[in-house]
């Protein structure tokens, strides 16, 4: 697909990434559909799981760190699940693959636009939990931060990658969680462990084997997206 299309210059890669976030950002920014529902159902799993599970002091290092990985993770599906049911909508799809744009592009815009979900997702599940746990924030903000950041690309690549895979089967969201669960294991048993060894006391000095981990996943899969997405999306 290189070289110029009707009589102009295809826009180069990263702008054309930019248009494809662009274009999930504003949709989102007229109906808000995806952050709400998924905030709100975040909210909800950690709500529950407060109330179920708290025990004093202890809660904080023990079920805390499983509250919010799990609730980033099921509201990282969600968010999945209803973006790429966007694009099925009236063959919406279709319509973005018959623009010139390189399929590496289009996935690496979707993903894009699914990180920006997750990270505002992120945003509004931490300070709850927080709230809910009785977690002092501003000792662990940073590096808690900046572990779900190394954690977001890889959900979100993983999940554009798979949800161009089933979004065009009939049960697409049952398919969608029931590879995504399994497969996102080792990232979010890396995000809990290493928000534990944090809540413990860890220096963040000492939680580079849990960054190395959510990195090696993000780049394994940012890097299959873009290779694997034109495979995935024209099979």
């Amino acid at each position: 697909m290189g070289g110029p299309v009707g009589g102009r210059n295809r826009p180069g890669f990263f702008r054309q990434v930019a248009l494809v976030a662009k274009k999930d950002l504003l949709i989102e920014l007229a109906t808000g559909e995806i952050v709400t529902t998924s905030g709100f159902f975040a909210v909800l799993v950690a709500v529950i799981a407060s109330l179920a599970f708290f025990a004093g002091e202890d809660a904080k290092r023990d079920v805390a760190p499983g509250v919010i990985w799990v609730s980033v993770a099921f509201s990282s599906v969600l968010a999945l699940s209803r973006t790429w049911q966007r694009e099925r909508d009236d063959g919406a799809l279709r319509g973005l693959l018959v623009f010139p744009l390189s399929r590496p592009a289009i996935f690496a815009g979707k993903a894009l636009g699914v990180a920006v979900f997750v990270t505002a997702v992120e945003a509004v599940v931490v300070p709850v939990t927080a709230l809910l746990f009785g977690i002092d924030l501003f000792v662990y903000l940073l590096p808690l931060a900046l572990l779900l950041a190394a954690a977001t690309p890889g959900l979100a690549a993983s999940g554009t990658l798979f949800g161009a895979m089933t979004v065009r089967t009939r049960a697409r969201d049952l398919v969608l969680a029931a590879v995504m669960f399994p497969l996102l294991a080792p990232c979010l048993l890396s995000g809990v462990a290493g928000t534990r060894a944090l809540f413990d006391g860890v220096p963040l000095a000492e939680l580079t084997d849990y960054f190395s981990l959510l990195g090696l996943f993000g780049f394994v899969f940012v890097v299959g997206g873009l290779g694997l997405f034109e495979l995935v999306v024209e099979g």
